[in-house]
């Protein structure tokens, strides 16, 4: 189970890596993202919070990349975190998500991104439930529910 020394340490230390990686041009992605991916996942976009109904939704499944249809969550570490976006207390394996600082606020915020594709997804904050005490704040736009997973 990932903590938040663990994601501060692949953060600044460098990122396990992932199982594949996959390589698109940017005409490849926006040919195959709608507008709202697109700025989103390739150019680090975040979405309106409490745009998507995703929030809500608990049912069992898997949230997998929108880019490349990595898997990244289960919805059993999906929780109501009243941000309005998606929230999960830890991924999928340890090497599907990637870490990177973002000093682009007035204070440093860890950036999670898709270890395969380098999609963005949003971030990950040390203020989730127990036992791990993160909260993965991820963009709907950038996930898609597998069903039945």
């Amino acid at each position: 189970m990932l903590k938040w020394g663990d994601v501060l340490g692949l953060a600044d230390n460098g990122n396990l890596a992932p199982d594949h990686k996959v390589v698109k041009t940017d005409a490849e992605w926006r040919a195959q993202l709608a507008p709202d991916e697109y700025r989103v996942t390739r150019q680090s976009g975040t979405e309106r919070a409490f745009s998507s109904e995703m929030c809500s939704l608990f049912q069992p499944g898997i949230y997998a990349c929108v880019c490349c249809g990595t898997r990244l969550f289960d919805a059993n570490e999906k929780f109501e975190s009243g941000t309005g976006w998606p929230s999960f207390t830890q991924p999928l394996t340890d090497n599907v998500i990637a870490y990177h600082g973002d000093n682009s606020l007035a204070s440093r915020r860890i950036e999670t991104v898709c270890n395969t594709c380098d999609a963005h997804l949003g971030h990950v904050f040390p203020d989730g439930p127990e036992p791990s005490g993160l909260r993965y704040c991820m963009n709907a736009v950038a996930l898609k529910k597998v069903e039945g997973q």
